[in-house]
């Protein structure tokens, strides 16, 4: 069941007109989403990583990400409960040690070596990454004037960004740096047994290194006396149920937008060292590809900036079209190009996709008024799409590495389509919009 915050927002609404008030509690919660960044985004390198350890297909590769999205869907309703029951202070604690347990698994992982070790492990940590998702946007949201709870999200979510921009020069460096399969040149080396589990324990150091930040981490949040929110007010069973979510046509399109956009990102940050050290392509190795991928999550850092620079004065869903057309034009390049060209389209899908998920999830919740955690419920589970990026791997397998991202390109469509016609709110008696007064 989703959690209602409109009651936290107003208990706390007096308390953050005071200025800097939660400048600290603030600064410490963008850590958390700098740590859940940074830790998914190593998976864009650990997974090339594995694919030569392993020896796997490119549909095995890919169902290593697709177990990290299903602990989304599976994760996400055992932690609204959890924080029910533990509060938040308490959830943000959980999990992350529900990570380092995670990371900390890596290592025996590695030792085996194991890919279905690797598989729980990266479940666990996944699991932990729920969790504070679950706690960390609402809590951020409501230690403040509702009015500025935007600004609020959006300042943690650049730290986030920060953490999956630096993520790859790290695991390029201790991961694919140390490696065999991470430093030769693609297909110039035929690894042997030997050289495989030499290569497996590449990932000890770093997840050792990941587990320790995040007990510190987890300790100081411990420590740290974060400000406490008020009882939630629910709207009343009676109301709710005179309402209906799937008379808002911006939320029957808006979850599956969500859902197919997550197959487009995860499927062009997990490919991307494959696809750009490919010899027709970028002709690299691992470690140097994990540079460019840099530059991937780099341009959704800059993306995310402009794009709310934008917003103010151009309608969501307008940017969103924009934003939806060009990812198509650059992904199809990627897909039928080839040499530089191919790899610099790829590269710059990072600057299109950038806004797509906080925009389709504002336009998905517009005008739901008091179901809006309903909705907003629907719309998190919607992650779990990134599981489907298996779908890419086994056409890549099929048809080839390059004419997978046809796929994303497919996904732009939807985006589109949903900006231009899907996003429209339908006119339904008695709702209002967000933003509004509700009597």
């Amino acid at each position: 069941m989703p959690v209602d915050f409109r009651g936290d927002a107003n208990a706390m609404a007096g308390q953050g007109t005071e200025p800097g008030r939660h400048r600290g509690a603030l600064a410490m919660l963008a850590t958390l989403f700098f740590m859940w960044g940074f830790i998914t985004v190593i998976n864009n390198t650990l997974l090339p990583h594995l694919r030569s350890v392993f020896d796997l297909s490119y549909t095995q590769t890919t169902l290593i990400e697709s177990v990290w999205f299903i602990a989304y869907f599976v994760a996400s309703i055992p932690s609204a409960k959890l924080i029910e029951r533990i509060g938040y202070k308490a959830a943000l604690v959980v999990g992350l040690a529900v990570m380092a347990a995670g990371a900390l698994l890596m290592v025996p992982a590695a030792k085996i070596p194991s890919y279905a070790v690797v598989l729980t492990a990266l479940f666990v940590i996944a699991s932990g990454i729920t969790l504070l998702q679950v706690a960390a946007n609402p809590y951020v949201a409501v230690i403040g004037p509702p009015a500025t709870s935007s600004a609020r999200l959006n300042l943690v979510q650049a730290f986030n960004s920060l953490g999956t921009t630096l993520a790859p020069l790290f695991g390029g460096y201790l991961i694919l740096g140390r490696s065999a399969s991470g430093t030769a040149e693609a297909g110039a080396v035929s690894l042997t047994r030997e050289m495989r589990l030499a290569d497996a324990q590449s990932v000890v150091l770093p997840y050792i290194i990941v587990a320790v930040v995040l007990v510190a981490l987890a300790f100081a949040i411990a420590r740290y006396r974060l400000p406490a929110l008020g009882g939630p007010s629910r709207p009343a069973a009676a109301e709710r149920k005179l309402r209906s979510l799937w008379k808002h046509r911006n939320l029957v399109f808006g979850v599956p937008a969500i859902f197919i956009y997550l197959i487009a990102e995860i499927g062009v940050s997990n490919l991307f060292i494959n696809f750009v050290s490919a010899p027709e392509i970028g002709n690299l190795t691992h470690e140097q590809a994990s540079r460019y991928l840099f530059l991937l999550w780099g341009g959704m850092m800059v993306g995310r900036f402009f794009g709310s620079f934008l917003m103010r004065r151009v309608a969501p869903e307008q940017v969103l079209a924009v934003a939806a057309i060009g990812a198509f034009v650059v992904t199809t390049v990627a897909a039928t190009a080839g040499g530089s060209l191919a790899m610099w389209a790829l590269i710059s899908v990072g600057l299109f996709h950038s806004i797509m998920f906080p925009t389709i999830f504002t336009l998905g919740i517009r005008g739901l008024g008091a179901l809006t955690e309903e909705g907003a419920g629907l719309l998190i589970m919607a992650i779990a799409g990134g599981a489907l990026v298996v779908v890419q791997g086994w056409i890549a397998d099929a048809c080839g590495l390059q004419s997978s991202f046809l796929l994303t390109a497919a996904c732009e469509l939807y985006v589109l389509f949903y900006a231009i016609w899907g996003c429209k709110p339908a006119a339904t008696p008695g709702d209002v919009r967000v933003g509004e007064a509700e009597t």
